[in-house]
């Protein structure tokens, strides 16, 4: 492929109204395998690095990302860019490369075909199944162990956090994550950190619908997303947000007032 080759297949995934450029450096570089300048709207593709088209094609979608998601923020700034040393590989990010992969695959851009190599595919099931399908389940057992372990200390007059902290010494996220999963029904099948953002959700529809697409091969990166988005349309669980904010917010203040006070009266 050329560099107008490339482009046109980027163009084919998604079209863009923003002029760019792209480049193969015929260098090889051991830090980066491509780059996209914000300011130019060049990618760069260090062709050196790559022993295969797919593998170009993936760096080249990933640069494309970049310059789709800069013409969307020049968009809503009116012509600024982002600032420099600002987080570009952000979930946002993740989320629109790994869309356009999808499509690129749709298309017969791109493919990623665990089939050509027999080894890798059994190994692929041994890691799904006797690992992170194991583990889920596990961490399934362990949420209901813990909710137990809770009630117990609650009999015992005991503080939970004092258990967590020092007797299991847990830290109280990773409890309070765990927990979730024994209280709600969650397939084990997407393995513990999957499992934890699915049981985010309160709707058995939602979960099921994220759990579908996850397992159907969406990226846990791109599930989240439209997870936020469908979650940034319910003007409940936005004002329930901002109230657990303001309480927090209101407490530390009590806590700094009562300490300006005790200094007061020392004083």
């Amino acid at each position: 492929m050329d560099n107008e080759e490339i482009k046109q297949k980027l163009l084919q995934i998604e079209n863009t109204d923003l002029e760019f450029t792209v480049t193969m450096t015929g260098k090889e570089s051991t830090r980066v395998n491509g780059l996209y300048k914000p300011e130019t709207h060049e990618i760069l593709l260090h062709n050196k690095n790559f022993k295969s088209d797919m593998q170009l094609i993936y760096t080249a979608i990933h640069e494309y990302t970049h310059h789709l998601l800069t013409e969307e923020f020049l968009a809503e700034t009116g012509g600024k860019l982002p600032m420099k040393g600002s987080r570009v590989h952000n979930q946002a990010f993740w989320a629109k490369f790994h869309t356009l992969l999808q499509k690129a695959e749709e298309l017969g851009i791109y493919k990623i075909d665990i089939e050509e190599s027999p080894e890798l595919k059994e190994l692929t099931e041994k890691i799904r199944k006797e690992y992170m399908e194991v583990n889920g389940k596990l961490m399934q057992e362990f949420g209901k162990l813990l909710a137990e372990a809770h009630k117990l200390c609650e009999k015992a007059n005991i503080r939970y956090e004092d258990y967590l902290d020092r007797v299991l010494c847990l830290p109280r996220n990773t409890a309070k994550d765990i927990t979730k999963l024994g209280a709600v029904e969650v397939d084990p099948a997407l393995g513990f950190d999957n499992m934890k953002k699915v049981a985010m959700l309160k709707k058995p529809e939602d979960r099921a619908a994220a759990t579908q697409s996850i397992l159907g091969g969406k990226s846990p990166d791109t599930v989240t997303e439209l997870m936020k988005k469908a979650r940034s349309g319910d003007p409940r669980e936005k004002l329930e947000k901002e109230k657990n904010r303001l309480t927090k917010t209101i407490e530390a203040l009590q806590q700094r007032l009562q300490y300006v006070e005790e200094s007061l009266e020392q004083l």
